[in-house]
C-alpha cells in the first residue's frame, strides 16, 4: 500500500516536470511557424493555370527586400513550387513584385534566382512599358515594369485616360488588390466591360509577355513549299535557348504573305481575329496569315492554288494585336478572395503575386489562447500538487511509530 502510494507520488513529480519542460519550449515552437499559407493555391489555382493565369512572387512575412532580397526571392520561389506551378507553359516562376528603392545590384540577385520580371514603377534607370513607346531592349529593363492602367479599384479609374493609354498600344499594366484590412475591395465594372468590348487586347500576364518579348532577341525557322503544301517550324537552338533559358517556351505569332490563294486546311486550330488569349492556331486576313505557334512544333498548311509566299517576321503582340493588358495581383494571400469578383470575366488574365500571409494578420485572438493555456498550465500543475500532498499526508498517517529505545530497523 505504502509503495503505491509513494509510485503516485513520483509520477505526479514527473507529470509536474514535463509539464513545466514542455511551456518552456512551446514558444520556441511557435517561433518557427514564420507564416500562414493559402490552402487554396492546391484546390481552385490549378483552374486558375487552365485558364492561363500566372502565378508569381510578392514577398514573405519573415523577411525584407531591403535587407536581403536574395533570401526573400529564394524563400518565396520555394513556397510557390511547393503548392502549384507558375503557368501553364511552365512550372518555374519568373514574375515577382519589387519594392522601391532597391539597387540595381539587390535587382540583379533577384534575378539569379530565375525572377526576370520586376514590377511594378520601382525606381529604376532601365524601365519596360511605362508609356507606349517605352519599349524594352535589353531583359534588364524588365527589371521596372511600369503600371500605365493603374487600379482595378472601383471609383480610382479614370476611363477616357485609359481608354487613351489603349489606343496608344504597346503593353498596359493594371493593379489588383482584393480586400484592404478587413474591407473586400470592389473592382470598376465600366472598366472590365470597356476592356472586354475592345478586339485590339491581347489579354496576357508578366511572364507571358516577357516570354514572347524575349523571342525577338533570337529566333530561327524552317520553312518549306511541296506543292500545294507549305511547312513551317519555329526552330529549337542551344544558342537562343541559352540567352534567357528561364524564359517560357510560349506560343508566337507570325505573318506570311500569300499571293490570291486561300488556306483550307491546317494541322492547328483556326482562329479569330476576336482571339484574345495566347493560343496555338492559324487565321487568314486577305493576303496575310497569321500563324501561333509554339516553338519546335511543325505547322503545314494546304493551299487552295499553287502560290508563292514571303514570311514578313513575327507581330509585336499575339493574334496581331496592338495592344497587351496584364493584370497584377498584389500580396495575394487569398486567392479566392482576390479572384472571386472576376468569374464572369474569363478574357481577363492575372498575375497572382502571391504571399502567405503573416501570423499576426487576422490572428489577434492568439494571445488570447496562449492566455488560456498558460493559465489552464498553472490550475492542473496546481492540482497535482495538492493531490501529490494528500497521498504523502496519507502516507506518513500509515506509518508505526518509532518506539524509544527501538531500532530504526
Amino acid at each position: 500500500m505504502l509503495k503505491g502510494e509513494f509510485t503516485k507520488a513520483a509520477n505526479m513529480r514527473l507529470l509536474v516536470l514535463a509539464m513545466l519542460i514542455s511551456a518552456s519550449f512551446a514558444p520556441m515552437a511557435m517561433a518557427e511557424v514564420k507564416w500562414i499559407e493559402d490552402g487554396w493555391l492546391k484546390t481552385i489555382g490549378p483552374g486558375h493555370l487552365e485558364d492561363g493565369d500566372e502565378f508569381g512572387c510578392y514577398q514573405m512575412p519573415n523577411l525584407e527586400w531591403q535587407i536581403d532580397p536574395g533570401a526573400v526571392a529564394l524563400e518565396c520561389r520555394e513556397y510557390i513550387e511547393a503548392r502549384i506551378d507558375a503557368s501553364k507553359w511552365d512550372k518555374e516562376p519568373i514574375s515577382t513584385y519589387t519594392p522601391s528603392a532597391l539597387t540595381a545590384a539587390q535587382h540583379s540577385v533577384i534575378a539569379k534566382q530565375g525572377f526576370l520580371i520586376h514590377g511594378d514603377d520601382n525606381e529604376q534607370m532601365a524601365t519596360a512599358w511605362h508609356d507606349w513607346d517605352d519599349e524594352p531592349e535589353r531583359a534588364w529593363d524588365w527589371y521596372d515594369l511600369g503600371r500605365r492602367g493603374g487600379s482595378l479599384e472601383q471609383g480610382l479609374a479614370d476611363i477616357d485616360d485609359i481608354e487613351s493609354e489603349l489606343d496608344k498600344g504597346g503593353l498596359v499594366n493594371f493593379y489588383w488588390i482584393g480586400k484592404l484590412y478587413d474591407a473586400t475591395v470592389r473592382h470598376d465594372r465600366g472598366v472590365v466591360e470597356m476592356l472586354e468590348a475592345r478586339d485590339d487586347i491581347w489579354f496576357t500576364t508578366w511572364g507571358e509577355a516577357f516570354s514572347y518579348w524575349n523571342v525577338e532577341r533570337c529566333h530561327q525557322f524552317n520553312h518549306s513549299k511541296t506543292g500545294l503544301s507549305i511547312k513551317f517550324e519555329h526552330q529549337s537552338t542551344e544558342a537562343c535557348d541559352g540567352l534567357e533559358p528561364n524564359a517560357w517556351k510560349v506560343p508566337i505569332t507570325w505573318i506570311f504573305e500569300l499571293n490570291n490563294t486561300v488556306v483550307i486546311s491546317a494541322n492547328i486550330p483556326e482562329m479569330r481575329v476576336e482571339d484574345s488569349n495566347l493560343k496555338e492556331g492559324w487565321r487568314q486576313e486577305g493576303d496575310l496569315l497569321y500563324i501561333s505557334i509554339l516553338e519546335a512544333h511543325e505547322v503545314e498548311f494546304n493551299l487552295s492554288e499553287d502560290s508563292e509566299y514571303d514570311i514578313l517576321g513575327r507581330t509585336q503582340f499575339f493574334n496581331n494585336k496592338s495592344t497587351a493588358v496584364t493584370i497584377a495581383g498584389h500580396s495575394t494571400t487569398d486567392l479566392f478572395t482576390w479572384s472571386k469578383r472576376f468569374d464572369e470575366n474569363p478574357e481577363l488574365k492575372f498575375t497572382w503575386l502571391i504571399s502567405p500571409r503573416s501570423l499576426d494578420e487576422g490572428n489577434d485572438w492568439l494571445p488570447y489562447v496562449g492566455a488560456i493555456v498558460l493559465a489552464g498550465s498553472v490550475t492542473a500543475i496546481f492540482l497535482i500538487l495538492k493531490k501529490e500532498a494528500k497521498a504523502q499526508s496519507r502516507a506518513e498517517a500509515l506509518m508505526p511509530a518509532s518506539r524509544p529505545g527501538e531500532d530504526d530497523e
